[in-house]
């Protein structure tokens, strides 16, 4: 037995170069109708296992120093204001491939009672789950601010990863480099490896390669080794179960070569959430209600930041808006014939930028708007969602609306009745 823990021992540090520390900072419960720092949140990374994106939930199975395909999966949540990047630019949970290495920076929930996900005890992260699996692999920190992709994390940051190596072999194909800051490079990153396959992308400009190309083209080896000299690229990463005893290796699913394809792939992104935001309009926090007679109110509230800066600029004084109640998976309610059926509509008084330190969460952008006819889930504190008038009026889905009739508590937690059942 002492054997087997000393080979475990060597293998840990012969393979891992993340190795999961024991974490001091308090943990941080959000309050609610506030943006909580991000310098509060705890994070971790791992593989995105399940989603479940009408809810704005999910699972991944989150790295440690342990056998990492032993790890459960670990559910999450995104708060209201919570924000997913995948390619450098705002997604939704939909538009991420299951599989994908994610890094994510999550509180406590901030109301227990009403979370979507299982509540764990405070302090988990620091719970050794013995050595097969390691800390911090079941956080309680599971309601997330900020869901991010290896390229978007590292354009965040200031990161690339520069390549050292790459060796061809018949059935095994390695990647080896560090991920260090822009310019320079950090001598206490340990190098990491990753496999690669005939399906791995690569993106060069507006080009789009494959592995073989790379070979004819001379740029990589048909076989053996080739040092790559520190060539600085950006990194898609998943997890693909590897040979030879190793207990974490990701693997390559594409590698952007260049400014410019970094740039293509994140403007592809760009446009696929923003259609999705026209379609869901924009959250934000209702931070005043100023009550008048019969009905009319004036609300002052602060839109969500994560978007593209060009949806906040379709926002102007004087237009008509449309402003809507929602639940905290940003759910609207009481939309049985779609979201605008009983919103409140009016116009659109003031628009000011907020000055000071900005918490990310938050777009900076509140809005004045006045409505003849406020409806009950407009309240302060509340969760809200706003649209321009001139923005398409659509009909959503009726697993992303909440009904105003017949609404229980399995349109958080669904049970098997979801599914079909065939009646001849």
């Amino acid at each position: 037995m002492k054997n087997l823990k000393s080979l475990f021992g060597l293998a840990l540090l012969g393979c891992f170069s993340f190795i999961s520390s024991v974490v001091a900072e308090e943990p941080f419960r959000p309050k609610a109708g506030e943006f909580p720092p991000i310098e509060k949140a705890h994070t971790y990374r791992g593989e995105l296992i399940f989603v479940d994106h009408a809810t704005r939930r999910g699972s991944i199975r989150v790295q440690s120093t342990g056998m990492f395909r032993r790890n459960n999966p670990h559910p999450f949540a995104l708060l209201p204001y919570g924000m997913v990047r995948y390619h450098g630019a705002p997604a939704d949970l939909r538009d991420v491939p299951l599989g994908t290495v994610m890094h994510a920076k999550g509180y406590l929930p901030p109301d227990p009672k009403t979370s979507s996900v299982p509540i764990y005890p405070i302090g988990n992260k620091n719970k050794d789950m013995n050595h097969y699996r390691g800390v911090g692999v079941e956080p309680a920190e599971n309601h997330i601010l900020l869901l991010e992709d290896e390229p978007s994390y590292c354009q965040r940051n200031g990161l690339v990863w520069k390549l050292n190596e790459i060796e061809v072999k018949k059935n095994e194909w390695l990647l080896t480099g560090k991920r260090v800051p822009k310019k320079g490079m950090d001598e206490k990153v340990k190098e990491e490896a990753f496999t690669l396959d005939a399906a791995t992308r690569i993106w060069r400009g507006r080009e789009l390669l494959t592995p073989a190309e790379m070979f004819v083209d001379g740029l990589w080896p048909s076989e053996g080794k080739k040092s790559l000299k520190d060539q600085a690229v950006l990194l898609g990463l998943n997890f693909k179960p590897t040979p030879d005893g190793i207990f974490t290796r990701f693997h390559v699913t594409d590698i952007w070569l260049d400014d410019k394809s970094t740039e293509r792939a994140a403007q592809k992104q760009r446009e696929v959430h923003k259609a999705f935001i026209h379609a869901r309009w924009v959250p934000a926090y209702v931070d005043k209600v100023e009550y008048g007679k019969y009905g009319r109110a004036k609300v002052t509230a602060t839109l969500f930041g994560g978007l593209d800066e060009s949806i906040y600029s379709e926002f102007k004084k004087d237009d008509e808006a449309i402003m809507n109640a929602v639940e905290l998976t940003l759910k609207h309610t009481g939309a049985s014939y779609g979201p605008a059926h009983i919103s409140s509509r009016g116009k659109i008084l003031d628009i000011k930028r907020l000055t000071g330190d900005i918490p990310m969460a938050s777009s900076g952008v509140q809005i004045r708007f006045e409505t003849d006819l406020i409806i009950e889930g407009i309240r302060k504190g509340r969760v809200v969602k706003v649209r321009p008038k001139s923005w398409p009026a659509l009909k959503l889905p009726r697993e992303e609306i909440i009904w105003n009739h017949g609404t229980t508590h399995e349109d958080r937690f669904p049970t098997p009745t979801i599914f079909y059942e065939y009646k001849p």
